[in-house]
């Protein structure tokens, strides 16, 4: 009995831990905010947030390259906030091979978003940087109709 006790309070104690490691910081959730403003613009459009999201830090010219399935005849948007300190984001997308694909951009200081309708089905990469100013929380979404 005592056994089990001990084993479950340590089962709780590194799932409490491991959600820490988890949680978003201030910056990422800051961040996430001012992405779901941009992406609510194409809401309006009738575009769908899809679930999920990524969110982290990045330093100047870093970038984050995020693989995305997406499926032909849907057209998507591709959204990217950051706080304050970054001053440019930049969008890019890739096809399977790695080849640029051609899209709409926007770019607007701490928002950036790059959008454009899929003929085939297939994985793509996103690629997001911070071209211009200081490390940022930086958080991405997309949206499809």
């Amino acid at each position: 009995m005592r056994r089990s006790i001990c084993f479950c309070l340590t089962t709780l104690g590194l799932l409490a831990l491991g959600a820490s490691v988890l949680a978003e910081t201030d910056k990422e959730v800051a961040a996430r905010a001012v992405a779901l403003e941009l992406a609510g613009a194409f809401s309006n459009d009738g575009f769908k947030l899809r679930d999920g999201h990524w969110a982290g830090t990045l330093a100047p010219n870093e970038s984050k390259v995020i693989a995305v399935n997406l499926y032909a005849g849907n057209e998507y948007w591709f959204s990217a906030g950051a706080t304050e300190s970054a001053k440019k984001l930049a969008i890019d997308v890739f096809d399977e091979s790695g080849a640029p694909v051609s899209t709409q951009m926007f770019n607007s200081g701490t928002k950036s978003a790059a959008g454009f309708a899929v003929t085939n089905s297939g994985q793509y990469f996103v690629r997001v940087q911070l071209t211009e100013g200081e490390s940022a929380g930086v958080c991405f979404v997309y949206s499809y109709r």
